[in-house]
């Protein structure tokens, strides 16, 4: 009996639908990793005058976020062990609407509560975004990897260039500085419901073989749920690799000049004589830099068998980018901060991309980047704070950059080994 071509069109349509609700989550989802912690940064010295912060508070509160990726990234994959990575990304959406909502209701009382409960929730994300990708849609891995960073960049971007205009065209408002970004967080929640919806959502692979998880899934919901004895092998000891740890440094030390930067560089470029306008535009300008190779890097690693031309260039665009912002003349900073970010990006994807491609199935990925995150955003959040306080101590900003550019030779070093063509073992 032979088949109507209507009747094979329209598995066809569903799985293209399938795929483009996919695609717009994921993009919704990477706009919010960022946005609600690179918006406050441009308006420190102002959220300090109207709440009467001090300078160890504020920062404090520049760290906060690192701090909190740092604690919670360890629970992710036992939370999706037990909901499914798309429930729980869906909680975490909603975890972070309330805790932007909470932070702008009442600032006095919840600024600091209201940051944690985003940060948690952005935390997740990170973790388990890696994984889901890799089971979801594994071909096309570089491209979900390049556009959900992409989407972070364009978000970080949002939140650093609004913030000071917002700020101004409010008269100071400190609830809409410290709120806004909650709409857009509600908004990717709604999108990223058909995902919590699909037969994806409880779906577990057992760590016995790499060939667990079916090596074309092309985005489609409804596979088989695994057994309760398959989501318990899939916690592997990943911790017992040397591979494990070179990854963790590179995403520990990336992450902590990231966020050295975001956090202080505006207050660095406001010392050298720059407006608060003109810092923040900057800010925002190194999102650009970092949108530029988003959609580069990932398809590219992902085509190289081992990444060392990648490290290279994208070390000694932290390093040059960094030393050009700060110590060159004001009138260059739009080329050295675009430099900057293109670094930067191009190692978060990097560093991204190591904890997908080194693992043997989905949930060794999902242990890789739950470890590398948890020990490496711990490590990060010494950053803004290492920056606040030696500026304190010393009243210069000569020994914290000291400091990070010391940094990027360890974050070379860590690059190279996480580079080299290895996978952990399946078991």
């Amino acid at each position: 009996m032979r088949t109507a071509p209507g009747e094979l069109r329209a598995p066809q349509r569903t799985r293209a639908l399938e795929r483009a609700l996919l695609v717009i989550g994921v993009a919704a989802l990477g706009f919010n990793l960022r946005a609600a912690i690179t918006s406050l940064p441009p308006v420190f010295p102002e959220l300090a005058g109207s709440l009467q912060l001090s300078a160890l508070e504020i920062s404090v509160l520049a760290a906060t976020p690192v701090i909190c990726f740092g604690v919670v990234s360890g629970i992710a994959p036992s939370l999706s062990r037990r909901l499914g990575e798309e429930r729980v990304l869906l909680a975490a959406l909603i975890l972070l609407t309330a805790g932007l909502i909470l932070r702008g209701a009442a600032p006095g009382t919840l600024l600091f509560p209201g940051t944690v409960a985003a940060a948690a929730a952005i935390a997740v994300m990170n973790v388990l975004l890696s994984s889901l990708i890799k089971r979801r849609w594994p071909q096309r891995a570089g491209f979900l990897i390049g556009l959900y960073i992409t989407a972070l960049s364009v978000g970080a971007i949002t939140g650093s260039l609004v913030s000071v205009p917002l700020w101004r065209g409010s008269g100071g408002s400190v609830p809409l500085a410290l709120g806004w970004l909650a709409g857009p967080a509600a908004l990717a929640a709604l999108l990223w419901v058909p995902q919590a919806k699909s037969g994806h959502a409880v779906r577990t692979y057992p760590a016995s073989s790499a060939a667990a998880a079916p090596a074309a899934d092309d985005g489609r919901p409804g596979d088989r749920a695994e057994s309760a004895a398959a989501a318990t092998r899939s916690r592997v000891a990943v911790h017992r690799y040397a591979l494990t740890w070179q990854i963790t440094f590179f995403m520990g030390i990336q992450s902590l000049l990231f966020f050295a930067a975001l956090s202080w560089l505006p207050t660095i470029l406001r010392d050298r004589g720059v407006s608060a306008g003109t810092a923040g535009g900057l800010l925002a300008l190194m999102g650009v830099g970092n949108m530029a190779v988003s959609l580069i890097v990932p398809v590219a690693a992902q085509r190289m068998r081992a990444q060392y031309a990648l490290v290279v260039p994208t070390v000694a665009a932290i390093a040059v980018g960094l030393a050009g912002v700060v110590y060159l003349p004001l009138g260059s900073a739009v080329v050295w901060i675009l430099i900057l970010g293109a670094g930067q990006n191009a190692a978060l994807c990097l560093a991204i991309f190591f904890t997908m491609a080194r693992a043997p199935h989905a949930a060794a990925a999902a242990s890789l980047s739950s470890l590398a995150q948890a020990f490496g955003y711990l490590l990060a959040s010494a950053g803004p704070l290492e920056v606040g306080l030696l500026r304190s101590a010393t009243g210069s900003w000569t020994v914290p950059l000291a400091v990070l550019f010391a940094l990027t030779g360890i974050l070379l070093v860590a690059g190279l080994l996480a580079a080299r063509p290895r996978v952990l073992p399946a078991n």
